[in-house]
C-alpha cells in the first residue's frame, strides 16, 4: 500500500508539473505572437525598428550587469541596474509613442478583425494595390495622352541586363510617382519603369530590347515594338500607353491585347493575378497643379480658343503707322 501511495503520488507530481510546463509554453506562444505582430504591423522597415535595436542591446547590457550584481553579491550595483532596468522600460513608451499611436488608431477602426484580414491573403492584398494603383495610373496618363511604358515582373524574372541602362530606384508605388516620372519635364518618362513582385519601383528610364518580328505592322511605334520584345523573351508583363492615341495595351508573350479603357485594364489583370475584386476602386480626383497643366497644354480645347481669340484680337489691332 505505502508501495501504491508513492507511485500516485509521483504520478500526480509528474502530471502536475506536465501542466505547468504546457501552460508555460502556451504563454510563451501567445507573448511571442502578440510581440511579433506587433513587429510586423507597426515596426518593421520602420525609424523605430533602428530604436528598438539600440534598445534592446541596452537592456541586455543592464540584465547582465544586474545578474553579475546578484550572484556576486553586490546590493548597490544590484538595486542601480534593477531601477535601470525600469526607467529603460518606461523610456520605451515614451520613445515609442507614434508606434502606440498607430496601433490604438489600428484597434479603434476595427481593421484587426475586419474583413480585410480575415477574407483576404498577403499576396491578394499585395495584387490588389498594384491593380488599383496601375490603373489610376494609366487611367491619367491615357486622359491626358502621355506616352508610357510599365514592366510588371513576375518572381522568376530577375530584370536582366536591360535594367543596368536604367536608373534605379527601389521605391513604394504610387500614383503620383508614376505620373511624375511620366511627365513631359522628366528626363526619365522616355524609358520603361520596371515594377518588382514586391510592388517597388524597381528602375525608370529603361531601355528594353525590341522585337525582330518582322511582320509587326507599321503603326506600332518604339514603345510597343519594345514591350513585344521584353515580353518575348521573358514571362513579364507590360503595360503600353500610346502617345498619339492614348490607346492601353497589355502585353504578354510577344501578343499585343488592346484595351478600350482602364477599368477593362484592371478586369484583366485582376483575372492574370487571379484576385476577386467585385467593386470598382474608386479613382482619385487629379490634383490642382495637374488639371491647370492640362488646361494650358499645347493642344488643349481652351488653349486653341484662348490663342485663336487672341490672334483675332490682334487682327483688329491698327497698323503701326496709321493714324485715327
Amino acid at each position: 500500500m505505502p508501495l501504491m501511495d508513492w507511485i500516485i503520488h509521483e504520478w500526480t507530481a509528474q502530471h502536475v508539473l506536465v501542466n505547468q510546463i504546457m501552460k508555460g509554453l502556451i504563454q510563451i506562444a501567445i507573448l511571442t505572437g502578440i510581440i511579433y505582430f506587433a513587429y510586423v504591423r507597426f515596426i518593421r522597415k520602420s525609424y523605430a525598428e533602428q530604436l528598438l535595436k539600440g534598445l534592446f542591446i541596452m537592456l541586455l547590457l543592464f540584465v547582465s550587469m544586474w545578474f553579475f550584481s546578484s550572484v556576486l553579491q553586490l546590493p548597490m550595483l544590484e538595486h542601480v541596474f534593477a531601477a535601470s532596468i525600469q526607467i529603460l522600460f518606461i523610456g520605451l513608451i515614451v520613445i515609442f509613442q507614434p508606434e502606440l499611436r498607430r496601433m490604438l488608431l489600428f484597434l479603434g477602426q476595427g481593421e484587426l478583425f475586419g474583413s480585410t484580414l480575415a477574407s483576404q491573403s498577403p499576396e491578394d492584398e499585395k495584387a490588389e494595390y498594384l491593380i488599383n494603383e496601375l490603373t489610376e495610373t494609366v487611367h491619367f496618363l491615357s486622359k491626358a495622352k502621355r506616352g508610357a511604358l510599365i514592366v510588371l515582373e513576375s518572381a522568376t524574372s530577375h530584370g536582366g541586363d536591360y535594367l543596368e541602362m536604367g536608373t534605379l530606384l527601389d521605391s513604394k508605388l504610387s500614383t503620383e510617382l508614376m505620373l511624375t516620372i511620366f511627365h513631359h519635364n522628366t528626363p526619365l518618362h522616355d524609358g520603361a519603369v520596371v515594377i518588382g513582385p514586391d510592388n517597388r519601383l524597381v528602375a525608370a528610364g529603361v531601355l528594353l530590347p525590341l522585337t525582330e518580328d518582322p511582320k509587326l505592322s507599321w503603326q506600332y511605334g518604339t514603345r510597343h515594338r519594345a514591350a513585344i520584345g521584353l515580353t518575348e523573351i521573358s514571362d513579364s508583363r507590360c503595360i503600353v500607353v500610346s502617345e498619339e492615341t492614348g490607346t492601353i495595351s497589355l502585353v504578354e508573350d510577344g501578343k499585343l491585347e488592346k484595351m478600350a479603357n482602364a477599368e477593362e485594364l484592371r478586369k484583366a489583370l485582376a483575372q492574370r493575378y487571379e484576385v476577386s475584386m467585385d467593386q470598382e476602386a474608386p479613382l482619385r480626383r487629379v490634383p490642382l497643379g495637374e488639371r491647370l497643366s492640362g488646361f494650358f497644354s499645347g493642344d488643349s480645347k481652351l488653349n486653341r480658343i484662348f490663342y485663336g481669340k487672341l490672334q483675332k484680337d490682334r487682327g483688329k489691332l491698327p497698323k503701326s503707322g496709321t493714324g485715327s
